[in-house]
């Protein structure tokens, strides 16, 4: 069981020296124990104490990796149970699954076109993660065809579904190397899908009935020498998979309870109906799981899925940014326009997009506003003429505009006199307030 604060205190070096940043050891040793610090924060801790802290130090959810063809995921890890209180680190996988009893072409086909899918949104590329190939066929020889079929287009990772220990084997033999994730271990296979995962050293996936039989399976399983566990707690409909989410996390995050301290499978392809899978798959992937397993692949079902995903999985505290810099818009010229805004990446892609639709070559100079939009941070004295000028001064803006014309975005034209005099001989503009006005103000003004 994890250790309480005074016991953490008792094996560190007690020296108040500061160096891990607190005031005193005994304080650093309260925020261990709450999981909110790093033992290697304290560089003077034997190497007697730090494996006795070992599992005070560690996460309360274990980490997971899948691994394949030079593609891993990575899921777990989570300190806290609510993203407003740190973060979420490691996002949630999604899968799409095929069945052994389809068609060689139609599985082919079916994962080509999940594998091709990426879509751009703020800059970055999102995509699916892997496939969960399940045998619905019963027969070992077909399971291992099917995930053949599935290797023979992408080299994704991948879940097994499979109770049968030796379908399952037949299925692990096709992927030798790799590591996917077993599915799974219940009250009446676990001995066997143990030895299975022990032997190809793949993370195992652990089926209950109830929390206390997940508890009872991962103890005995973990005795069995196998570490790496995801759980599945058995419910498909909204309320009970909610329910059984948070005490898996509760227990996990604040009562440090280790025999359910593994991330979550879900599987709204169990729904029945697209809409409800839609709907189930948002709430697995807020609360709280580590793997989420859909039915098929369509663009207009994942892609709200992946923005969520996104969303939650961004640090509160850290606003999505894009690089500063100079940028190029319809390959600009020297006497084309030049307009200005901050690196929140919504705001320059808004603006980007606009101005890339009216045809027209500009440049657009993107300050250091520390990812905040344009009013946010001018009201936070992070956007303001001092900046804009050096940002002009910074990225060598002279050298490739001939005309001294610069457009301020409408929210912050109060800058525009104050950045006159931090640009002698610069012409200062006055844009709209919001970017979609933009194209009729640099056609009918520029």
């Amino acid at each position: 069981m994890a250790l309480s604060g005074i016991q953490i205190y008792k094996l560190l070096p007690q020296t108040n020296c500061k160096d891990c940043g607190f005031p005193t050891c005994l304080a650093f040793a309260m925020k261990l124990a709450a999981k909110q610090v790093e033992l290697s924060a304290c560089p003077h801790v034997s190497e007697e104490a730090k494996a006795q802290l070992a599992e005070s130090a560690a996460p309360p959810v274990r980490l997971i990796t899948l691994k394949s063809n030079g593609h891993e995921i990575k899921v777990g890890n989570e300190v806290v149970l609510f993203r407003h209180e740190k973060t979420f680190y490691n996002k949630p996988g999604l899968f799409i699954r095929v069945r052994d009893d389809q068609p060689a072409d139609a599985v082919k086909a079916a994962v080509a076109a999940v594998d091709a899918y990426t879509v751009g949104y703020v800059g970055m590329d999102l995509g699916l993660d892997g496939f969960a190939v399940e045998s619905v066929s019963g027969d070992a020889a077909t399971f291992a065809a099917a995930i053949g079929a599935v290797r023979t287009v992408s080299g994704r990772p991948l879940v097994l579904i499979s109770k049968d220990a030796q379908v399952m084997a037949a299925g692990l033999g096709a992927v030798d190397g790799e590591q996917p994730l077993i599915y799974g271990a219940d009250g009446d296979n676990w001995e066997a899908m143990a030895d299975l995962a022990k032997q190809h050293k793949a993370p195992l996936a652990v089926i209950g009935s109830s929390l206390d039989e997940l508890a009872e399976l991962t103890e005995k399983i973990k005795g069995k020498g196998i570490e790496d566990m995801v759980l599945d707690p058995g419910g498909r409909d909204l309320s009970t998979s909610l329910v059984q989410a948070t005490q898996i996390r509760r227990l996990s995050i604040k009562k440090n309870f280790r025999p359910l301290g593994y991330p979550i499978i879900a599987f709204p392809c169990d729904a029945g109906d697209p809409a409800r899978e839609s709907v189930l798959a948002a709430q697995a992937i807020a609360k709280y799981a580590g793997f989420v397993v859909l039915g098929d692949f369509s663009p207009e079902k994942v892609y709200p899925l992946l923005v969520l995903r996104e969303n939650i999985y961004t640090d509160p505290q850290k606003p999505i940014q894009v690089q500063p810099g100079l940028y190029e818009i319809n390959d600009p010229k020297p006497e084309s326009p030049l307009l200005v805004t901050t690196n929140f990446s919504i705001t320059y892609f808004s603006v980007a997009n606009e101005v890339e639709a009216t045809g027209i070559p500009t440049w657009l100079m993107v300050a250091d506003a520390e990812g905040m939009s344009v009013l946010t941070a001018w009201a936070a004295g992070k956007f303001d003429a001092e900046r804009i000028a050096k940002s002009v001064k910074t990225f060598n803006v002279e050298d490739k505009v001939s005309q001294k014309r610069i457009v301020l975005p409408g929210h912050v034209a109060v800058l525009s006199g104050e950045l006159e005099e931090e640009l002698p001989g610069w012409e200062v503009k006055v844009g709209p307030r919001e970017a979609v006005d933009l194209p009729a103000f640099m056609k009918q003004v520029l």
